[in-house]
């Protein structure tokens, strides 16, 4: 049996990359058009994050730390109004979707939106920041992209394909679960991480784009991550990170606030 391992591996392997390669999205302005490896459904995806979210949300409820901010809630949805009809621009479908923002009330530095548009802030990241409305659109803008882009829905395609892999590969070498678990974080930093930081880039680049159509500045968000560099004592080194570094993030905002800034300028006499 052991002779026809490599060859049933090479054949589990090249039946899960051979999966469906797409673009979840148009191209924009910025260019991102890189293909996706999307094993999993939406629908799959979609479901667990209805879970996800309603989680999330009745915790913050039974913790009474939603919404409780009625004035910032009203300033985060004026900004989402603004955000979401740039949207079709990335994918048409979008617009269409059940768009919603809250506010939980909580120190941390964080903010996301999950598949199918349902984004949180956390009043950390409002204050402690001092965010103005334009701060605020880059941030989201960059997570309302992450959705957009179905960030979620390929990295939980790759890690399904990793993880069977591993388990098939486990059981024909007879290797124990501790094996396989070493196995599997091996992989997760050898292909997991790299996908995520470009993932993180493709949203920066996405975000500047949405914030620009909606006649928000663009560069604000070089601001945001240089305060951002600021509050952050310490990071890990990018190789370790999904995120990439301070320094070549703000790199990357400043080539890409200046690709949109001819649309936030036009944008900007609808707005103002």
């Amino acid at each position: 049996m052991k002779k026809y391992i490599h060859w049933i591996l090479a054949v589990v392997i090249t039946l899960g990359l051979s999966g469906c390669y797409s673009s979840t999205t148009n191209s924009g302005a910025v260019g991102v058009k890189r293909k996706q490896f999307m094993m999993l459904s939406s629908n799959q995806i979609n479901q667990g994050a209805r879970l996800a979210y309603t989680k999330v949300i009745t915790g913050a409820k039974k913790k009474h730390a939603l919404n409780k901010d009625r004035a910032m809630v009203n300033r985060l949805n004026r900004i989402m109004r603004r955000l979401v009809p740039q949207t079709v621009v990335f994918r048409p479908d979008a617009i269409n979707w059940k768009w919603e923002v809250n506010l939980i009330q909580s120190n941390q530095l964080n903010a996301w939106c999950m598949p199918g548009g349902k984004i949180a802030f956390y009043s950390g990241i409002i204050n402690r920041l001092k965010l103005n409305d334009a701060q605020i659109a880059a941030i989201m803008g960059h997570e309302m992209s992450h959705a957009l882009r179905e960030h979620s829905r390929e990295r939980a395609s790759r890690n399904y394909a990793t993880q069977m892999t591993i388990n098939i590969g486990a059981q024909l070498l007879g290797l124990g679960r501790g094996t396989a678990s070493i196995a599997n974080q091996v992989a997760n930093v050898t292909l997991t991480l790299p996908n995520s930081r470009e993932a993180e880039r493709e949203a920066d680049r996405m975000g500047v784009e949405l914030a620009a159509r909606a006649g928000y500045n663009p560069k604000e968000a070089i601001k945001v991550w240089e305060k951002m560099a600021r509050v952050s004592k310490s990071s890990p080194p990018e190789i370790l990170s999904t995120h990439p570094i301070h320094s070549h993030r703000i790199a990357d905002l400043k080539q890409y606030s200046s690709i949109v800034w001819p649309l936030y300028l036009q944008a900007r006499k609808r707005y103002n």
